[in-house]
């Protein structure tokens, strides 16, 4: 109805008509999740709107950016961090302070963020907006407000000042449709399908319960691939959907288990909040331009700020602590090579497996943390992986019998998809890349065959997947990435 309507109004009515059709019914959809929050968003946008509008001006610029900045800091960090906070001052001095459970509202730290951007891109005159029906929709634009990506103002707002937007585009809702449908069916299937082999391992050690070498192997394997493909599939339904309406989104999942070190990875995971985090905070704070030390200490300082807020817990914490850990091993290592003459741009085939492995072990062992609800069971779960716990190594106590050979199944078809085909965002067109697959043993007339093109049979493929997958809804599924 939205999209319809969409273009209908744009046709009859004009664009800004058609504009503040999609504002209000993105408000709609955000109000739907709780009608009590919808304040918060309007005051926010209208917060900022004048903040922008005021860092137009020519006069304590650089006042007003840093009231902004803090205005949005302390919005965020009360509705996230205040019963965090209260929580770690009890549990340092035994005092009792308490206050009443707040519900973290959808999306805060998405539009928060994309929000702060704004500011910054405004004092920077990078960008600027006088009307507040174009900024309400920057803000609100349904298909990437609740988990990203987070967008400049430019990126979006550049494409609806283009009347081609507003005139409906074959070409784009096939290639929208046919990419949200895949996205609907990795969510449902893949993602939902594997969680319930990662979910009961996380609650048995929560509940300090026996798991042997293969429960805790299985549980943190399952969650990576959970997680995968929970966060691959919202990006992949945000870019099909916005395309729909005529929009590109910028890319902000591109394969990140292909990485081969972990620099690579956070240029293919998150890659928004990865570039937010890059231009925002790490440059800065000096980024690498004032020595290694200093360069080191504002990697942790970004990767800690980052952990923070996928969540307000010490888990959390320490996940960015670790990447950040990890990020100055890699740049280490890689200065190390450079002084040694290598060429860093050549790589063999083994060597490339090699770096895959050690890397995506690595993010196995973060993602361990970022999921258990507390160190003692994160440890619990890391000890018995790599048999530090004086338990079973071949026997499992909760994937008995057919069970266990179900989950060999489920890794295996995911490890296939995930290291070895293109992602949906490739196999479609969306991006073009010079080697889409990573296998050269794929006979050419086989690619071929299977690529995604504009054709009836292509169109019912993607029809079939979409009813599948809409008939799997009969549960509440919800995306990881949202509590986020």
């Amino acid at each position: 109805m939205a999209l319809f309507a969409f273009y209908i109004l744009g046709k009859r009515f004009g664009h800004e008509i058609a504009m503040l059709w999609l504002v209000l019914a993105s408000l709609f959809f955000y109000a739907w999740w709780n009608p009590l929050y919808i304040w918060l968003i309007l005051l926010s946008m209208l917060f900022n709107y004048g903040m922008g509008l005021a860092l137009s001006g020519r006069r304590v610029r650089r006042t007003l950016l840093t009231i902004g900045v803090v205005a949005n800091i302390m919005l965020l960090g009360y509705y996230k961090y205040a019963n965090f906070f209260v929580n770690t001052v009890n549990d340092v001095t035994g005092a009792s302070f308490n206050l009443d459970n707040i519900i973290l509202p959808l999306a805060i730290s998405f539009f928060t963020f994309q929000q702060i951007a704004y500011l910054v891109d405004a004092y920077q005159r990078k960008t600027e907006e006088h009307s507040f029906l174009h900024y309400a929709l920057f803000v609100t634009f349904f298909p990437q407000l609740i988990a990203g990506p987070i967008v400049h103002h430019g990126e979006m707002m550049r494409q609806f000042s283009k009347p081609e937007t507003f005139r409906f585009n074959a070409g784009k809702m096939e290639l929208g449709l046919a990419i949200f449908s895949l996205g609907l069916f990795k969510k449902v299937f893949l993602a939902d399908g594997v969680a319930r082999y990662s979910t009961p391992v996380f609650q048995a050690a929560s509940a300090e319960e026996s798991i042997t070498v293969i429960d805790a192997w299985i549980g943190s394997l399952g969650y990576s691939f959970q997680l995968y493909f929970d966060f691959s599939a919202y990006s992949d339904m945000a870019i099909g959907i916005a395309l729909m309406f005529g929009i590109s989104l910028p890319i902000n999942f591109m394969s990140p288990y292909k990485a081969v070190n972990i620099i690579d990875f956070w240029r293919r995971w998150h890659m928004t909040l990865s570039r937010f985090l890059r231009d925002y905070l790490y440059f800065p704070l000096g980024g690498n331009r004032k020595g290694e030390v200093r360069r080191y200490t504002n990697l942790l300082i970004t990767m800690l700020l980052g952990g923070l807020w996928h969540g307000a817990g010490w888990t959390f914490a320490f996940w960015g602590l670790l990447h950040g850990g990890y990020l100055i091993v890699n740049h280490a290592w890689h200065h190390m090579r450079r002084l040694l003459g290598h060429d860093l741009e050549k790589s063999t085939f083994f060597g490339r497996v090699l770096a895959r492995g050690i890397t995506f072990l690595a993010i196995v062992i973060g993602w361990v943390y970022f999921r258990a609800e507390s160190f003692e069971s994160a440890n619990l779960i890391l000890s018995t992986m790599f048999g530090l716990q004086h338990v079973s190594i071949l026997g499992t106590t909760l994937f008995p019998g057919r069970m266990l050979y179900q989950v060999f199944v489920w890794f295996a078809g995911l490890s296939v998809l995930v290291w070895l085909m293109p992602n949906v965002l490739q196999w479609t067109g969306y991006v073009k890349e010079q080697e889409i697959w990573n296998s050269k043993w794929i006979p050419h007339q086989l690619r071929a065959l299977v690529q995604f093109r504009r054709t009836v049979l292509w169109a019912l493929f993607g029809s079939v997947l979409m009813i599948v997958s809409i008939l799997k809804l009969t549960h509440i599924s919800e995306f990881l990435y949202f509590q986020f």
